[in-house]
């Protein structure tokens, strides 16, 4: 009898069952019935040419317009160029030596066809150097591609999704079946489910798109209740680790802080901090996160949950991504507190605590002196990067850790900061300004509470987004170093970002000649300076750079020493310039949604409105396109969270995989599924809290082991 744990190589043999495990991870039999079809492409309808993104690996369904062979250029020897096309879009293919041969005598005009290659850009055109190809014909005898439902699975280039149809086939006949469905036969007929072999057989080999329906219903069903299951046992197991209760103190240091607030909070600072003050009463961990638009106070939001956690005895530990950031950040809590951050200082308030700055640069003694200010417990509010959560550092108490910028760190460096409290958990806030796919869905599927700031604080200046199509229209990109030029006359300063430093070897994608390097920040400064810009006063600043460096060049551009900053990513969140008020982005196609968003929050800092250009090369008609135009369309973080969610999907919530690729979830989707994610919640608590071990549920307890890797359980342990 065959199982899901058996081994795929006796039953495909060595070369497949190879290609599988190498381009795909799939060893045994469970894993390829558990590769689900990506999509399916009806027999006959063509692929949506305009949807490929560059660089992404693909399988489309398209029909041959013309194919000729021509004698090469640049070296001995002939190539096969063709055209495919879905009706309005063209895609060109390239094949050298002995397909070349093969590709001229197959692809005849009119032939349609299946290909697999990665997406790459020539003059323009979308190609792809090198497809595997099955042209779809009526005497595919034996081949998964006879039915009318073409199922495209998830492919690499070692083994195509043509090869994998097949190999699912092949298993299908062969497989005896599940010998006993997980899910109990009353919960299967109270949610309206088929059963798990019934449905792994019509998800491979559908007649409908009903029965694909069907199908998915149930394993999502699956997937969703795993999940929940795993997290209803985390959430009742941490209630045996109490949290620190940091009560409110009345006449306290953050009494003393909201009494010389100079300005009102906003109506959503108060809501949401009331939610925190409450969860840090409690001695049940908070796990919350805090999203909000850039600039719409989340700083201050923590900052009064610090303080909080100061006037019960406790130390708070705030956790930044960068130097640079961190240092941003204990200077302005320190400006924002004044003299109530001068505790043992001449002048200090009566209620004063310190705040404390712990970063890797620091020197022997500044490290000495911080370390020792964190044991003791004069330092009640500790900022740092990764440095602050090492072994060597010793909290006298600590209450509270707020993390800025969630995406920025893995689980183990969260966990490992909130270990710090030796028999409690302390409290947890993180921040974002645009949530990741993986943070909403986190959300989402339970692991965190939410609380978002939608409001901007008044006085804030509104920003304007645009896209410079610079190959296509370098006019554009002249207009916009006269911008620069503009502003930079009228008193204000402007950011360029660049994809890379510069000092470092550039990748090219292998195949595509026409495809140049990223930007880098080296090459656009010595550019902006020989030319456009030439005559201001032009600094870099990247992550390689010493820290003194860094700092330097920051304190030089926050007092308008400096007119133009080019710069990584590094300047991404956290750095205030309020003077800078023009931001290009170049090559703005190689940054996420996510990143995009961040970074225009740089500047409309101040009173002057702001202005970001997104210069980019890439054609009008093409999906990434598509994304910049939806940036520059909207300044809705939560709107791009959206978006970006759509474009990348969930990431691996139960691992530390950022983006869709990892995921270990197959079916299950936070766009469409939230109604099943809930009822699943709702079921997975019920069944936990009559069986928290799911002793009485051993098929229950095989789907959470399924999908719980070693790798996973540990995740959910320390998150």
């Amino acid at each position: 009898m065959i199982s899901f744990d058996d081994k795929l190589q006796p039953l495909l043999g060595k070369k497949t069952a190879d290609a599988l495990e190498t381009g795909l991870g799939l060893t045994t039999v469970g894993d390829l019935l558990r590769h689900y079809p990506r999509r399916y492409d009806e027999r006959g309808k063509l692929t949506d040419i305009r949807s490929l993104e560059i660089d992404e690996h693909v399988t489309v369904q398209a029909e041959v317009r013309k194919c000729q062979k021509r004698q090469m250029k640049a070296r001995r020897g002939q190539m096969t160029e063709a055209v495919i096309t879905d009706g309005t879009s063209e895609l060109h293919l390239v094949f050298f030596g002995k397909p070349a041969f093969v590709a001229e005598q197959e692809l005849l005009p009119g032939t349609r066809a299946l290909f697999a290659g990665k997406v790459g850009r020539y003059r323009q055109n979308l190609q792809l150097v090198h497809p595997a190809f099955e042209v779809l014909t009526a005497e595919q005898d034996g081949s998964s591609f006879l039915q009318a439902f073409l199922p495209v699975y998830p492919a690499s280039q070692h083994i195509n999704t043509w090869n994998i149809a097949n190999c699912v086939k092949q298993l299908l006949e062969i497989w005896d079946g599940v010998p006993e469905d997980p899910l109990p036969a009353d919960f299967r007929e109270e949610q309206g489910l088929i059963g798990l072999e019934d449905a792994l057989r019509s998800i491979h080999r559908p007649e409908s798109w009903a029965q694909i329906s069907v199908a998915q219903l149930r394993l999502k069903w699956d997937e969703a209740l795993a999940v929940q299951l795993a997290l209803a046992q985390r959430r009742k197991a941490s209630t045996a680790r109490p949290a620190p209760s940091c009560a409110r103190r009345s006449g306290g240091i953050r009494d003393a802080f909201d009494e010389r607030l100079p300005f009102q909070l906003t109506a959503g600072q108060v809501e949401v901090g009331e939610q925190i003050a409450t969860d840090l009463e409690s001695t049940v961990s908070m796990n919350r996160l805090l999203q909000g638009e850039v600039g719409s106070g989340k700083t201050m939001v923590a900052l009064r949950a610090m303080l909080q956690a100061v006037d019960a005895g406790r130390q708070a530990a705030m956790l930044a991504p960068t130097e640079v950031l961190a240092a941003q950040h204990a200077r302005s809590l320190s400006e924002m507190l004044g003299d109530l951050a001068q505790a043992g200082q001449l002048g200090g308030a009566e209620n004063a605590t310190r705040v404390t700055l712990l970063t890797g640069s620091m020197n022997t003694a500044q490290r000495r002196q911080a370390l020792l200010d964190i044991m003791t417990g004069e330092a009640g509010i500790v900022v740092g990067t990764h440095a602050i959560i090492q072994e060597k550092v010793e909290f006298h108490s600590l209450g509270l850790v707020v993390v800025d910028e969630q995406h920025r760190f893995g689980v183990e460096q969260r966990a490992a900061l909130s270990a710090r409290g030796e028999r409690e958990n302390p409290h947890v806030l993180v921040m974002t300004a645009t949530p990741i796919p993986r943070t909403v869905a986190m959300t989402v599927y339970g692991d965190l509470e939410v609380s978002a700031l939608r409001e901007l604080p008044g006085g804030r200046s509104p920003i304007k987004t645009s896209v410079v199509p610079a190959r296509e229209k370098p006019a554009w990109l002249d207009r916009a170093f006269a911008r620069v030029r503009e502003e930079v006359a009228k008193g204000h300063q402007a950011y360029f970002v660049c994809p890379r430093i510069g000092d470092e070897e550039p990748a090219k994608s292998e195949g595509d000649d026409d495809k140049r390097p990223a930007l880098s920040v080296i090459d656009v400064a010595n550019m902006l300076a020989a030319g456009p810009l030439r005559g201001l006063r032009i600094e870099i600043l990247h992550g390689r750079m010493a820290p003194e460096d860094k700092d330097a060049v920051m304190r030089a551009f926050a007092a308008n020493e400096v007119n133009v900053l080019v710069a990584t990513t590094v300047i991404e969140v956290g750095v205030n310039v309020p003077n800078a008020t023009v931001m290009a982005i170049m090559d703005a196609d190689r940054f996420g949604v996510s990143q995009l968003h961040q970074l225009r929050g740089r500047v409309g800092r101040g009173s002057a409105p702001g202005l970001c250009l997104l210069v980019t090369e890439m054609p009008e008609m093409t999906a990434t396109m598509e994304r910049l135009r939806a940036v520059e369309s909207t300044l809705d973080g939560f709107e791009l969270a959206q978006l970006d969610l759509e474009l990348r999907r969930e990431g691996d919530i139960l691992g530390a995989a950022q983006s869709g690729r990892r995921s270990g979830l197959k079916m299950l989707s936070l766009l469409r599924d939230e109604d099943i994610i809930a009822d699943a919640r709702t079921s997975a608590q019920q069944v936990v809290d009559a069986d928290p071990d799911l002793e009485k549920h051993p098929g229950l307890a095989g789907m959470v082991a399924t999908l719980l890797t070693e790798e996973r359980a540990e995740y959910l342990e320390k998150t």
